[in-house]
């Protein structure tokens, strides 16, 4: 279990944990799954270059999920439907492939922890790896 302390809202990049409990797992072949045990946070593969990438995802979500709609679900706070809006546009489960003993991500591709939530959270990822 891989365990993230958010501090809002916000990405976490959390790729070099997940290559490390790939490398200490010890196979050469395999599909890595990460999942995400919560519903106002999500995983995504983006890149991990260029932290505009990352700011325009960010503007673009809270156009599509605003804190100032007209949400039956509010008793959590302002943001916590658009939070769950936010996560059911994401993903909560991410399969990756373990290729010659490691990950095979792209280049530029990171894995993140989305936070949707304004104020800071412990988060869990729960990690499973199949293989030989």
């Amino acid at each position: 279990m891989l365990r993230i302390d958010s501090s809002g809202r916000g990405f976490y990049e959390i790729t070099e944990n997940i290559r490390d409990f790939a490398r200490d797992a010890g196979m050469t072949q395999g599909l890595l799954t990460v999942f995400c045990r919560h519903t106002s946070a999500s995983l995504l593969i983006q890149e991990n270059a260029d932290p505009t990438v990352l700011r325009d995802l960010e503007a673009v979500f809270a156009r599509l999920a605003p804190e100032e709609g007209d949400y039956a679900h509010d008793t959590e706070g302002p943001d916590d439907m658009p939070a769950h809006i936010r996560a059911a546009l994401t993903q909560t489960q991410l399969s990756i492939p373990l290729i010659g003993g490691a990950l095979a991500l792209g280049t530029w591709q990171g894995v993140f922890l989305f936070e949707h939530r304004h104020r800071a959270h412990r988060r869990e990822i729960a990690l499973h790896l199949i293989g030989a």
